[in-house]
């Protein structure tokens, strides 16, 4: 089977996470530093001086910067970051399932798994009870190329909440689908490893 990720990944998201807490941490000194700096001058003046309403102003408007630009900073980017190193973590240590399936297609959609962005596979497998074809999605890292999954083709897969980690593709086009009626197409859109646009 072909890994997704490799040691590397985890390393290298790992820095990039906390390069990203270094610069706040650099960015909270340097807002300290300024406020300390016109604290000091703001008591060497002497009492009612008309300047002290300067280091008010300068340390207000600081902080509104500081918090305006920090808080966007550490909530989306910081936090982003964060829960990619864990999703990574778990894809090395947490409990794996593997499933064979007829791929279907890719799907594009606006959800996150985990507040990560994602891509849908979608795979049909046929369920014996109902005696119908049952969608199956996993999700796979857009930061990674796109398998070179066809329709059809049978593919065995390895993931981890619902993350694929692992897969290969047992046989192309083992199976030809039928058309979605019309009116029974899921939502999303499906599009080829290059980026246009699929039919459904």
């Amino acid at each position: 089977m072909q890994s997704v990720y490799t040691d590397a990944d985890y390393s290298a998201a790992t820095k990039q996470k906390n390069k990203i807490f270094y610069v706040f941490l650099l960015g909270t000194a340097l807002y300290v530093a300024f406020c300390v700096a016109w604290l000091v001058y703001f008591i060497s003046l002497p009492y009612a001086d008309p300047l002290q309403a300067l280091p008010k102003t300068c340390v207000f408007v600081s902080s509104v910067l500081y918090v305006g630009l920090t808080f966007p900073y550490m909530s989306i980017k910081y936090s982003r970051s964060r829960r990619y190193c864990k999703m990574l973590y778990y894809v090395s240590e947490g409990i794996k399932a593997e499933e064979c399936n007829y791929f279907y297609k890719f799907r594009e959609k606006s959800l996150q798994k985990d507040n990560i962005d994602v891509v849908g596979c979608v795979f049909e497998t046929w369920n014996k009870k109902k005696q119908e074809w049952m969608e199956r999605e996993a999700y796979f890292d857009p930061e990674k190329p796109l398998p070179d999954f066809g329709m059809g083709d049978l593919v065995r897969y390895v993931t981890q909440s619902n993350f694929i980690v692992q897969y290969e593709v047992v046989q192309r086009h083992a199976y030809d689908f039928e058309e979605y009626e019309e009116g029974e197409e899921d939502e999303g859109e499906a599009f080829t490893q290059n980026g246009e646009n699929g039919e459904k």
